[in-house]
């Protein structure tokens, strides 16, 4: 079949008010956002949308009942509300989840204030404190922990984004339909300052090869941790970084026996908190907080990291027997907190700050400093006001054209297995990742029995899904898709034949020949291994580190 993919025309000379540098969750967050205002709107980014600091969390959406100890109520309450928010607007791709909290005897926290800071958060979510002990889920737990200690446990609940890459594509695709021009694999080069005054910005279309200009309005600087490069590129000069980097490492288990059914957040060896979270069907176990001044494109988990993280989680579970032969993958991103250079990563601030440029020299531009997932949707309103934009009321957006599906409606999925002539599964999945384009995507499907084969006979996402990610959502080179739009490559059974046969399959309908089938196999395979370290790599660092 002939594949109809998004054209990239060149932008040289063309006018926009609003120039979004960056696109992760944030960047798109805010495009959407000043698109909705009615204002011509450039997001760029110089990867894939997603593919940076957004797709190397932890995935949970959360208030952040840490950030009590640091006595930050306000964000603690501003994390809280959007989290509610995306538990209602997103239901199929943000689900609650059970957490429990577990200190022991040597704990560095006492039950007296952790009850303290529990009934407060609760009280900040405005709920009444949960009531429900799940007392076999506990009984569970504490049969796979450490016999040793006298442990305590404590209830409350939060929330989890399994694949937040996929609220980014459906942001991503409401932003275009505001009216959004988006170009993911296109580098900002620098942003033309004159006479004191933003004027545009420099860009390279790394699919196109050419370089292209264009004028801007405001540039709103989204990078992340490359925030403060990008002034550096742009001759942008302040008194002091605007960022401290922050790497966060997190290793993947296989499910273990014994291993938990809820989240939960404990103690590390050296007291700082964790989380072991079912994630994907694996164990996710993170983060770690170390300073990184370094190429935020080339991070990765040190050795030492690795195996603070295995021996966390060996000492919690001892009779799982976690080792760094367990270890699937780690991965590792660059959190763009704020520069605070007196304080130690745990006590710096989470909030975010949008940094006005004026000072330094570049009026209407506006730099943003750290974020999370959890509240990027109020960082792009408030990113709007700042502007002078008139932000969105959350309270009246609709979360697009048409109903939205909710996964645990046995009639939605059964509806969409119809529409497709897929299985059910099939049409669960569909409508976990898709929701409301679920039924797009199954009409797709039922043009062919190509369309309706699985990605790799290890998924039952299928191959209709694959081309909606090429032909609506953006993708452009096949991690792009298997990472991110639809990322099954990120599943417990993934391997190199799983990639080589999701080529072939993928390829076959988009009509490849053996030279580009060759060319993204291989770009596909170089960039998963960049991304989740494999379990070799990890051995030979720990080894290493060893002798």
């Amino acid at each position: 079949m002939a594949l109809a993919v998004n054209p990239r025309s060149s932008l040289e000379g063309q006018h926009f008010h609003v120039v979004v540098i960056g696109g992760g969750i944030n960047g798109v967050a805010v495009a959407r956002e000043c698109a909705r205002a009615g204002k011509h709107t450039l997001l760029i980014e110089q990867n894939d949308f997603a593919s940076g600091v957004t797709s190397r969390s932890t995935r949970i959406i959360h208030g952040g009942l840490r950030y009590l100890e640091h006595g930050e109520i306000g964000l603690v309450r501003e994390s809280l509300r959007e989290r509610e928010r995306l538990l209602q607007e997103r239901s199929h791709l943000v689900h609650p989840m059970h957490f429990l909290l577990l200190l022991n005897e040597a704990s560095q926290r006492s039950a007296l204030k952790v009850r303290a800071g529990l009934w407060l958060y609760q009280r900040l979510a405005g709920k009444a404190p949960s009531k429900n002990s799940r007392a076999m889920e506990m009984k569970q737990l504490e049969r796979a922990l450490d016999a040793g200690h006298r442990w305590s446990f404590f209830n409350y609940e939060d929330a989890q984004c399994e694949f937040p890459e996929r609220l980014v594509a459906e942001w991503l695709m409401e932003a275009v339909e505001a009216g959004a021009i988006v170009r993911n694999h296109m580098e900002a080069l620098a942003i033309d300052v004159a006479h004191g005054r933003t004027k545009g910005v420099l860009l390279r279309d790394q699919i196109a090869g050419r370089d292209q200009r264009v004028d801007a309005a405001w540039v709103i600087n989204c990078s992340g941790p490359w925030a403060d490069r990008m002034c550096q590129r742009s001759s942008i000069r302040m008194a002091k970084p605007m960022l401290g980097g922050v790497r966060g490492s997190h290793i993947v288990l296989p499910r273990f026996p014994g291993a938990p059914s809820a989240a939960v957040y404990t103690e590390a060896v050296d007291g700082r908190p964790i989380f072991v979270i079912p994630w994907n069907d694996q164990i996710l176990v993170g983060t770690t907080e170390v300073a990184d001044s370094g190429d935020p494109g080339r991070t990765a988990p040190s050795a030492e990291e690795i195996s603070y993280l295995v021996r966390s989680a060996a000492q919690l579970f001892p009779k799982a027997k976690i080792s760094a032969q367990s270890v699937k993958h780690a991965f590792a991103g660059i959190r763009p907190l704020p520069y605070s250079p007196n304080n130690q990563p745990s006590a710096v601030t989470r909030q975010h700050i949008l940094h006005d440029h004026t000072d330094d020299g570049a009026t209407r531009m506006i730099s943003v400093i750290g974020g999370k997932l959890t509240t990027a949707a109020a960082l792009a309103r408030e990113c709007a006001r700042k502007i002078g934009l008139s932000a969105s009321d959350p309270s009246t957006l609709a979360v697009g054209p048409g109903p939205a599906l909710d996964p645990m409606l046995d009639d939605a999925v059964l509806e969409i297995a119809r529409i497709g002539s897929v299985s059910e599964e099939t049409a669960r999945g569909m409508v976990e990742w898709h929701g409301k384009r679920a039924g797009d995507i199954a009409r797709t499907a039922l043009v062919s029995a190509d369309l309706r084969a699985p990605i790799c006979r290890h998924t039952s996402h299928v191959i209709a899904e694959v081309v909606e990610a090429y032909r609506r959502e953006y993708a452009v080179t096949l991690g792009d898709v298997l990472l991110r739009r639809v990322p099954v490559a990120l599943g417990a059974c993934w391997s190199e034949s799983c990639s080589r046969e999701a080529a072939l399959r993928i390829g076959a309908v988009l009509g490849w020949n053996d030279h580009t089938m060759g060319a993204n196999l291989e770009a596909f395979e170089m960039e998963r291994t960049a991304f989740l370290r494999p379990v070799g790599r990890v051995n030979a660092a720990l080894e290493a580190a060893a002798d």
